[in-house]
């Protein structure tokens, strides 16, 4: 839960305001999926992460459009009829809509997000689209409202990154799975650490730069939560759309890594 401050040396993230920014931010990513953000959304973005185009056409378009995740991790999940699945930040809805079609009717996904608007939407979606077996809670990342040891695999798109606490995000979807659980994930990480300036930054937070993790610290948490990573690669398809954003990319080695670790 983002509740207090977090101390970056002589400087202190504001992690009230950053939790106002991320929910304001992807309050219009919901609402209005047509603006323009540090990054890209809709389906074009999807198609060229590699999202398969005849899996889309089986979900809600307008969930499509306020997509914003950062890579394609659904092939390393290898989700089966049946499952329980955790969507770590589920949005409106496009990565557990596609993962319930992959469950099927015996199947069940449960949506986690903070942002009241994102929630809207999907729950909407799923009404309307008759996706019965997904439902959408509200709720933080860190502390997910699922009962522990009940779940196959937990998913997660471009999301833990926006987390000021990654270790407890990872400690949280380990109690979740049941033993042998997979994690599967695309989130933001970085070549090198980011300076003070960056990390203090609600604002680049918020755009998915100022809280990625350096990638063997990244590798380093999630492991430290019980799981073996089994693969791991960068997702060289994705690139952020502003200036400011795409500097940081250049100066700090920012980008996109698809993930897959097994519950030990």
């Amino acid at each position: 839960m983002i509740t207090d401050s977090i101390s970056t040396g002589v400087r202190r993230l504001d992690t009230r305001e950053l939790e106002q920014r991320v929910q304001s931010m992807y309050e219009e990513v919901a609402l209005e999926p047509e603006r323009e953000f540090h990054f890209e959304t809709g389906r074009p973005l999807a198609e060229r992460l590699g999202y398969p185009p005849s899996d889309l056409d089986r979900i809600p378009a307008a969930a499509i459009d306020s997509f914003a995740g950062v890579g394609y991790f659904l092939d390393l999940a290898a989700l089966q009829p049946g499952e329980t699945v955790v969507d770590l930040g589920s949005g409106s809805g496009m990565d557990s809509f596609l993962a319930a079609n992959r469950v099927g009717s015996e199947g069940r996904v449960i949506g986690i997000d903070m942002t009241d608007a994102q929630l809207a939407k999907a729950r909407r979606l799923g009404e309307d689209g008759d996706f019965a077996r997904a439902e959408f809670r509200e709720g933080y990342i860190e502390t997910p409202p699922v009962e522990d040891g009940t779940v196959d695999c937990v998913i997660s798109n471009g999301v833990i990154n926006l987390s000021p606490d990654k270790p407890a995000v990872f400690a949280a979807a380990a109690r979740a799975l049941r033993p042998g659980g997979r994690l599967a994930l695309a989130d933001i990480v970085t070549e090198h650490q980011l300076p003070e300036g960056v990390t203090c930054d609600a604002s680049l937070w918020a755009a998915c730069i100022g809280g990625a993790m350096q990638e063997d610290a990244y590798r380093r948490a999630i492991e430290a939560a019980g799981f073996s990573v089994v693969r791991w690669h960068t997702n060289t398809a994705y690139r952020f759309v502003s200036e400011r954003a795409d500097n940081a990319t250049e100066k700090y080695g920012v980008r996109s890594i698809s993930v897959k670790a097994v519950k030990s």
